[in-house]
């Protein structure tokens, strides 16, 4: 049978016009630029990972307040304890429970923080979607959320004693933490969070296979790629977070195949240093 349609023309595909703008989170004033007429959201980490980067939240806030944005910062490597960017203007705030709030490695799950009318259009969407906890989950995250304050406490200080122990090494070549002064945000950290957290990055002087052997050596550091855990782990981004991006990608965002990174635990620091020091003595 003959087809009598009309012929229609095929048109180009157009860009999604929801489609992210992704701009250096350093820069307040590149995201002031990057303002188009769609833009809807400010989106960006307390604590990136792997490198720590820490954007200038307070500025970010009030330049989507100004423009009539709203904000969203994940703030799982920050936790409530570190920073609470509701208080300086932040429209929702975003946690992994699964990590610093569940604290046990034992639970999955997401908390969204915001105001009464946020939450409500949130949760509407959440109900369409799925995705509501079931009531161990929830059980599991309230257990873990009753001791975060102190466990917080211990995952800042080995974050900085193992930091420092690290940055004086000479089998490592650099150290990525906030609170260490050759941050590049070291100045902003200083002044938007009460304490780095646990997660430590660093590159060994030592080849591509020889940090990935270093990884596997740690004695009591366990390989795998999660954080916020009372235990410690041990973790190389080209292997896990970023594997699917291609080498030059990584290369163009400062993540070598070298890079190792730390989630510690609320261990002693001491055994945590002494573990660290073993395994980097076994590199050629």
């Amino acid at each position: 049978m003959r087809n009598t349609e009309p012929r229609r023309e095929r048109r180009a595909p157009t860009a999604n016009r929801h489609a992210a703008n992704l701009v250096p989170e350093r820069d307040p004033a590149a995201w002031e630029a990057a303002i188009r007429p769609s833009t809807r959201l400010f989106l960006w980490e307390a604590i990136s990972n792997p490198l720590l980067a820490v954007p200038d939240g307070p500025a970010l806030a009030r330049i989507a307040r100004e423009r009539g944005i709203a904000s969203l910062v994940d703030a799982t490597f920050a936790t409530p304890v570190n920073q609470r960017p509701l208080a300086f203007g932040v429209d929702l705030v975003m946690h992994s429970a699964t990590k610093y709030l569940g604290g046990h490695s034992d639970v999955t799950g997401g908390v969204l923080a915001g105001s009464r009318e946020r939450i409500e259009a949130a949760l509407g969407r959440m109900k369409s979607l799925g995705g509501a906890a079931d009531p161990h989950a929830a059980f599991l995250i309230e257990r873990g959320v009753k001791t975060l304050a102190l466990r917080m406490e211990r995952h800042n200080a080995n974050g900085a004693a193992v930091s420092a122990f690290l940055a004086a090494h000479p089998r490592v070549e650099r150290v990525w933490y906030p609170r260490l002064a050759d941050h590049p945000d070291h100045d902003v950290a200083t002044r938007v969070l009460a304490g780095a957290g646990g997660v430590v990055a660093f590159e060994p002087r030592a080849s591509a296979a020889e940090a990935a052997a270093l990884a596997g050596r740690i004695r009591w550091i366990r390989l795998a790629p999660s954080l916020g855990g009372v235990e410690s782990l041990v973790s190389l981004p080209v292997q896990t977070s970023h594997r699917s991006l291609d080498p030059a990608e990584r290369e163009r965002r400062g993540i070598s195949d070298r890079l190792v990174r730390l989630a510690l635990g609320i261990e002693a620091a001491d055994d945590l240093v002494d573990d660290l020091d073993r395994a980097l003595a076994t590199l050629p």
